[in-house]
């Protein structure tokens, strides 16, 4: 009876008076709602209520892709379908109302029509656009419109075109924050020495994919920036190292992710102890020594930051190399290290030179873990700062290979201020339940040097990584 009561309040409550509550709320509300639709399934609110149907003509984010005109099966558009979007495009730009856009993107394929394309742009900045994001699929030369490029609001531009830039010889971003690159090749050094000198308050640039072949040496001296990420993985030539002398200056920097092989020089100055570095470097078994030698570079602009994330190959890319380890730099400042992919059978030795040039290290986390390759290789020299700081441990899928083992038993004994050891099992681990126990018995027995120190040891992986990804 009890129960029968709660059951009748809560349906009481449900139920309203009949009025349609979402609409009673303001036009700012509304237009933000409408915001993180498309812009096709705003304007389809239109049929819902006169209270709604000039509300989609003044949302501050327009949103328009072609994505939806390509079949699953082919990879070709529909030329009637292609007219439906252009006019769609073009109806909705028409009968907006006279207010601003703060949120414009474009995802098209241009070749139906670079020149309605470029009025579509032009519209949206004659209404005062702030953010610009254009995904554009070039199958000839294409140029943007100017005043693309010499604008007084953008704060945000992001463009992804497969296609050289072409830059106009006035270039002006006096409020751009953010920049984003991706596929476009440079056209020459000239320009884009232009381009990033125009960014007076740039906080935040990505290049991502994008071709440097016609760039000999650039220069980004950037006070204002905090988040610089470089993506060269999909289109550098590994074999062709000739490329782009790249000296970045950005004492502000707070976070720097790289990936790639490292056909562009990257040479990196004033970071501070507060920014966070990811590298990602795949080891390759070309060139060895040209990219070891410019890992060696990039990591001397790296000597002061406190948190560093790398993956494996990076390691592997150092010291595959003889001779490069004395060259490596000493991390002062660095805390925290952070190591992702499974290193390869005699990568343990490699990590264990690499922890000698971190003498201040607390923390270390191996997000997954050393691999199933087993390794009988013993070492003789500890680093100062396994004895001296390192204070905790994550190591993340164990497989219980005699290799990992062995490492475990290295940092316990040897970690004298050490105050926790987090384990984790791989989800993919061989290994039943009575082998894990016995596993997980064996390393609680082992000797610890900090008599401070707690070894957990979870029969599950995390539920969820703190970690980024960087690769």
């Amino acid at each position: 009876m009890g129960s029968f009561k709660v059951m009748k309040v809560s349906t009481e409550q449900i139920i309203d008076d009949g009025y349609d509550k979402i609409s009673l709320l303001p036009d700012c509300i509304l237009h933000d709602i409408l915001s993180y639709l498309p812009t096709k399934e705003a304007v389809s609110t239109c049929v819902l209520s006169k209270r709604w149907k000039y509300l989609w003509t003044s949302v501050p984010s327009i949103n328009f892709d072609d994505s939806l005109l390509y079949s699953s099966q082919f990879d070709f558009w529909h030329p009637l379908d292609v007219t439906r979007f252009m006019t769609f495009v073009e109806r909705v730009l028409l009968l907006r109302d006279t207010s601003d856009v703060k949120r414009f993107r474009l995802s098209c394929r241009v070749c139906f029509s670079a020149s309605r394309v470029n009025e579509w742009i032009l519209a949206a900045i004659r209404r005062n656009v702030q953010e610009l994001d254009l995904c554009l699929f070039v199958e000839e030369p294409f140029a943007l419109p100017s005043c693309v490029f010499d604008n007084e609001l953008l704060t945000v531009l992001r463009l992804e075109m497969n296609c050289t830039l072409q830059l106009p010889p006035r270039i002006s971003f006096p409020c751009l924050r953010t920049l984003h690159l991706c596929l476009v090749t440079f056209p020459n050094d000239n320009l884009m020495q232009t381009l990033f000198s125009s960014c007076p308050f740039l906080e935040e640039l990505a290049v991502l994919d994008c071709e440097w072949m016609n760039l000999r040496s650039i220069s980004i001296t950037m006070p204002s920036l905090k988040v610089l990420i470089i993506d060269d993985l999909p289109f550098c030539s590994v074999d062709d190292l000739r490329g782009c002398d790249i000296k970045i200056d950005a004492g502000n920097l707070i976070f720097f992710k790289y990936s790639g092989y490292l056909s562009n020089k990257i040479n990196l100055y004033g970071l501070s102890s507060s920014a966070l570095a990811l590298i990602h470097i795949p080891n390759h078994c070309g060139r060895q020594r040209e990219i070891a030698c410019r890992t060696i570079k990039l990591f001397g602009g790296l000597r002061n930051v406190s948190s560093l994330r790398i993956s494996s190959g990076t390691i592997e890319s150092l010291f595959l190399v003889e001779h490069v380890m004395d060259r490596l730099p000493v991390f002062e400042n660095l805390t925290l290290l952070e190591l992702r992919g499974e290193f390869g059978e005699h990568s343990t030795k490699l990590l264990i030179k690499f922890l000698q040039c971190l003498p201040k290290l607390e923390s270390l986390d191996f997000c997954e873990g050393l691999g199933r390759c087993e390794d009988s290789s013993r070492l003789t020299s500890v680093p100062n700062c396994v004895l001296s700081s390192l204070k905790t441990v994550n190591y993340r899928n164990l497989h219980g290979t005699n290799r990992e083992i062995w490492f475990m038993k290295f940092l316990l004994e040897n970690a004298i201020v050490l105050e926790k050891m987090n384990v984790f099992w791989s989800n993919s681990s061989s290994r039943d339940q009575i082998s894990r126990k016995e596993i997980n018995n064996q390393l609680h027995t082992l000797y610890r040097g900090s008599k401070n120190s707690a070894l957990t040891v979870h029969m599950k992986p995390p539920c969820s990584l703190r970690t980024m990804s960087i690769c």
